[in-house]
């Protein structure tokens, strides 16, 4: 039987679950959960979003942190992934024609891999063969041809030489500095004593006949030199043909396996031309190198080596069945876009394409790519090169500018093209910031997916429950669950969404309750996890985190913190707030007061005043205003001052849900008529008197319920809360106990005139047609002390007014 009309019933006090609804004994007996709880809005477009084809359709996903949207997202992406086919391998590849400027080439899925074996073995192979072919009998003999061939030839015009200076009486010498054409007397050569007895004319016909050989060597060098570049050419000849014929012989080998991919025939036709240009780094070296000098000295022709015939595979699928879905946890520019690495060498760092490492960009391409958006907003460089990159559909793997130093050499890889969609995973926060950033950001990312926080209670969903239990059973290997086990935790799904008609689908919550649960099974030998199991998991867990509020509750019962919970004070009620200590939050009272006075017309903010409150809490006080003026004010203006405080708070208070507990602590003040300090007040207020819902309503009653337990129940305390907020209320047992004994009382109001009723004892009154109050009610003596206000305002206005005119005359 209750004793006010307003009372809330024990049974809207919290909603159980009946454990008599499942047909299981343990969750082992059902089928584990195979489809996603209560998120069909984020389902579809998640599945829009990757199904669509058209540019700028990827997409963000928001939602508070353990509703799975991480999980449930990649589930999506996989299932799709499995239809799509095997995206292209990807190397990179020596561009002959500039090194600083290499190649990327795809390839069919899981070639890259045999490719670059195909090429490494290429390689050994003709390091062994080159060497024994120009060391051939066949090759030496077609040397030797040319070069007796060219040989004779020069000798001809070499004799030819001697010939003419012999019919001149000359001889010519070959020298270290040259050929010297030296006259002869007989088969002596001159001496420059005997030359000096010649008579003129002689020694001048000797001279000119000296010029004509020497003129006569010119041409024959000229000619020598002519036939020795044929030669050349000819020997050059004969290397490029039998380079050609064995390069050529093994690299057919390597086209007929790829033959059907244009990609790579038309780099074996680059590298062939080069091999053939560079073959002698196929031949063995002419000086063996201690191992230190070998680090340092180039390779034969300027630095040259055959590691410019290596494949470097910067992407295998070999391993993959469908299209590829990546998550990045770590998303740095390195690790997004891949990098280039480098190497000292002689006091610099140098790097070649072999170095070049790709990231979760290109491991991503043809498929999907996951990334938490707070993750790629610092450094903002790694957004621009995002958003640059799917806007032009190309990688470019390059070096970061502050990674690079003095004397650095680094490359130009040429660009990959892009085909994937992305998916940014965050909270509303930072998707509004790349807004903000990047106009082009919804451009891009034209989908959105949003992530509930509860469904609506069915029998369904609360099966649908069991089945995840089951689930997570599975995965983990928790032992099952009962049904009385599956209810606890289902009652604690409504209580953390503060419904009684939702389902919390915070699912990482759930699942760390479902792991300590199962912890205290195995504690007591048990072989099922039972209701106590989890009430326990939930004792503990709240025994780790609530020191804080164990301190502060001692505050309370010691008189630290000075609140009545007895007796009957005017002016003073009860408020209710919620402490948030990381995922723990809990309720506790706080003493609002208010005087009021005659002065300036308006209310005093303290906290306001002292720059300790929120907007949000400064906008609840001016509605206060609002309401006055409405129900005192219409037949003659407000005349007083409020001074309004939380009492004993040295901290940011904000929020409204303390509005209607100030307008009571005012209306107790203006009228006189004390409140019963054992009821502690919650709720926001509007203009018209309307009480309002507020968030955390389980914690503020369970809050001060510990304080009146501690203090002593009477038996008339209790929490008057917003009649919207019953639907809310999964308050725990304690409470509920107590409420069935009469110890304590939940009201619930929908108007201020219920509230200040139910903590007066005194009717709030009505007016008559003429804006009149009973006398004996609360608005009564409100109006009487309005009032009284306004007529001592008008007597000091008219003898301060007549002073003035006194003093004026």
């Amino acid at each position: 039987m209750l004793s006010h009309p307003n009372e809330v019933p024990v049974a809207d006090l919290r909603r159980l679950c009946d454990p008599l609804i499942f047909d299981f004994e343990t969750t082992a007996e059902i089928l584990p959960l195979d489809q996603v709880i209560g998120q069909e809005r984020a389902v579809r477009a998640i599945t829009f979003g990757l199904e669509m084809k058209s540019d700028g359709y990827h997409i963000i996903v928001t939602g508070p942190e353990g509703t799975g949207k991480t999980t449930i997202t990649h589930e999506i992406a996989a299932t799709l992934a499995k239809t799509r086919p095997t995206p292209p391998d990807w190397c990179m590849v020596n561009n002959f024609r500039d090194a600083y400027r290499p190649k990327v080439i795809s390839v069919s899925p899981g070639q890259a891999i045999r490719f670059s074996k195909s090429i490494n073995r290429l390689v050994s192979d003709l390091k062994i063969r080159m060497p024994k072919e120009f060391q051939s009998p066949a090759f030496h003999q077609k040397m030797a041809e040319i070069q007796e061939r060219h040989n004779k030839t020069k000798q001809t015009h070499m004799d030819h030489l001697d010939e003419v200076a012999a019919e001149n009486n000359l001889k010519v010498e070959k020298t270290d500095a040259g050929y010297q054409v030296i006259p002869m007397d007989g088969d002596h050569p001159h001496s420059q004593a005997s030359f000096d007895k010649l008579p003129g004319k002689v020694q001048r016909s000797i001279e000119r006949a000296v010029e004509k050989i020497q003129d006569a060597i010119e041409a024959m060098l000229r000619e020598v030199g002519r036939i020795s570049a044929v030669e050349q050419k000819e020997i050059r000849k004969q290397v490029d043909d039998l380079s050609l014929g064995v390069i050529k012989n093994r690299i057919d080998l390597v086209r007929e396996n790829y033959a059907a991919e244009p990609e790579i025939l038309k780099f074996l036709d680059e590298m062939q031309a080069d091999m053939v240009e560079h073959v002698s780094l196929f031949m063995p070296r002419q000086v063996e190198l201690e191992p230190e000098e070998a680090q340092v000295l180039p390779d034969p022709e300027e630095t040259l080596s055959l590691n410019r015939y290596r494949i470097n595979v910067l992407e295998d699928r070999s391993d993959l069945e469908g299209a590829p879905v990546v998550f990045e946890p770590n998303p740095t520019h390195a690790a997004l876009f891949g990098h280039i690495d480098k190497k000292p060498l002689m006091g610099t760092l140098v790097t070649d394409f072999t170095m070049v490492q790709s990231g979760a960009l290109l491991r991503a391409n043809g498929g999907f790519l996951i990334l938490e958006v707070d993750a790629i907003l610092n450094p903002a460089q790694v957004w621009e090169t995002l958003s640059r990159s799917l806007q032009n559909h190309t990688l470019q793997i390059e070096d970061v500018a502050s990674d690079m130093g003095l004397g650095t050499v680094s490359l130009r890889p040429s660009p990959i093209p892009l085909n994937l969609k992305v998916i940014l995973l965050g909270d509303y926060d930072a998707f509004q910031a790349l807004q903000v950033y990047d106009p082009k950001f919804n451009k891009i990312f034209r989908i959105r997916a949003d992530f509930d926080v509860e469904v609506t209670r069915t029998r369904e969903t609360i099966y649908l429950y069991a089945r995840f239990i089951a689930r997570v059973c599975r995965d983990a290997g928790l032992l099952p669950f009962t049904p009385r086990g599956v209810s606890a935790v289902v009652e604690y799904g409504k209580k953390t969404i503060e419904s009684k008609d939702k389902l919390s689908l915070r699912f990482g919550a759930i699942t760390g309750v479902l792991k300590e649960a199962d912890y205290w099974a195995r504690k007591e030998n048990a072989d099922r996890v039972t209701e106590t199991h989890v009430i326990k998991a939930f004792t503990e867990y709240r025994f780790r985190y609530n020191l804080y509020e164990e301190k502060i509750h001692e505050n309370y019962v010691d008189g630290t913190i000075m609140i009545d919970v007895s007796g009957d004070v005017v002016g003073q009620v009860n408020a209710l707030a919620v402490y948030q200590i990381d995922d723990l939050s809990f309720g506790r009272p706080t003493r609002i007061t208010a005087e009021t006075f005659m002065g300036r017309p308006g209310i005093i903010n303290i906290e306001r005043e002292s720059r300790l409150s929120g907007r949000i809490h400064d906008k609840g006080v001016m509605i206060l205003s609002g309401y006055l003026g409405r129900t005192f004010a219409q037949h003659y203006p407000l005349s007083l001052s409020i001074s309004l405080t939380f009492e004993q708070s040295y901290s940011g208070i904000d929020g409204d849900s303390a509005s209607s507990t100030e307008l009571y602590a005012i209306l107790s003040s203006l009228s006189d008529i004390p409140i019963h300090q054992g009821i502690a007040v919650t709720g926001s207020i509007n203009q018209k008197g309307q009480i309002q819902s507020i968030g955390g309503i389980n914690q503020k009653i369970e809050g001060f319920f510990d304080v009146c337990q501690s203090k002593g129940l009477t038996g008339i305390q209790g929490v008057m809360i917003p009649a919207a907020n019953v639907k809310n209320l999964m308050l725990k047992k304690s409470v509920i106990d107590a409420v069935k004994k009469n110890q304590f009382r939940i009201w619930q109001v929908s108007t201020v005139t219920e509230g200040i009723e139910i903590l007066t004892g005194v009717p709030a009154g009505k007016p008559n047609k003429n804006g009149k109050y009973p006398a004996r009610t609360v608005y009564g003596q409100v109006q009487k002390k309005l009032e009284q206000y306004l007529k001592q305002s008008l007597r000091l206005k008219s003898r301060f007014g007549d002073e003035h005119k006194a003093a004026e005359k």
